[in-house]
């Protein structure tokens, strides 16, 4: 690990402007990922900017019909939150099943956006729920935020505030767990809304994406035999040691169906 410089803001203004005056400084959430990479020496900021002690980066709360998630939120604090479980019961599951107890009790919502690792589960929760990045700068739909593999919309130095999720009709998450890291081998989320209905994958391509024809087919009618003819394209799905792209293909269509039959 190469030395740095070390900031720990207690204000968004703080970090934001620490990230503005240090070009090669790098934001830190959670650390899941960058601390490993450091250590690796894969990277070498000048400067770290830790934004654990930034009080109101943190917390999940109701605002009308949207949950509202802090960026500093770990993992455990989403999964346990009372008021997201009411709500949204799909997405606090999901947050349960991120990792292992360590992972869950350090990592954040707004690291896991903004690393945008092909294989973690937040990316299908929140474009699966629609949801809106909020940043110190602006709001960006879930939909323009992953642009591809640990790509996203986010511009040098924006800081990631909170995640506003719309209060769905029903959401689930099904995902198959690679046994030692706990990442989305696949991973696929299905959220009922008034108007229609979302499906989005995590694991099997290089970033989130979004089913069109399953939604098409579960909005007109939202059962498992709707969805029974559509065929995954494995053409631009990862193909690794883990599995193949043909098997991920198969498996986003077991794990729609099954996620269909959960309701």
């Amino acid at each position: 690990m190469e030395n740095f410089g070390y900031h720990a803001p207690t204000k968004i203004a703080d970090a934001a402007q620490l990230a503005e005056a240090n070009e090669d400084a790098k934001l830190m959430a959670g650390g899941m990922t960058l601390l490993p990479t450091l250590k690796q020496r894969l990277a070498a900021p000048s400067d770290l900017i830790d934004l654990a002690g930034i009080a109101d980066l943190r917390g999940v709360c109701r605002d009308g019909d949207e949950i509202v998630i802090g960026a500093m939120t770990t993992h455990a604090e989403v999964h346990e939150s009372a008021v997201l479980r009411e709500a949204i019961a799909g997405l606090a599951s999901l947050a349960g099943q991120i990792g292992d107890p360590a992972v869950r009790h350090r990592g954040t919502i707004g690291g896991s956006i903004a690393n945008a690792d092909p294989a973690a589960d937040y990316p299908a929760g929140v474009l699966g729920h629609g949801a809106t990045i909020v940043t110190n700068k602006r709001k960006i739909a879930a939909d323009d935020f992953f642009l591809g593999l640990f790509e996203t919309a986010l511009e040098p130095g924006e800081i990631i505030t909170g995640v506003r999720f719309p209060i769905p009709v029903w959401s689930t998450y099904q995902k198959l767990r690679h046994p030692a890291s706990g990442y989305a081998v696949v991973g696929v989320c299905i959220v009922q809304t008034k108007t229609g209905v979302r499906v989005a994958v995590t694991g099997a391509g290089p970033s989130a994406f979004r089913m069109a024809a399953m939604e098409e087919a579960l909005t007109k009618d939202f059962s498992v035999k709707s969805i029974e003819g559509i065929a995954v394209a494995a053409d631009d799905l990862n193909n690794d040691i883990h599995a193949s792209a043909a098997y991920r293909a198969h498996v986003v269509s077991v794990l729609a169906k099954r996620a269909v039959a959960s309701r």
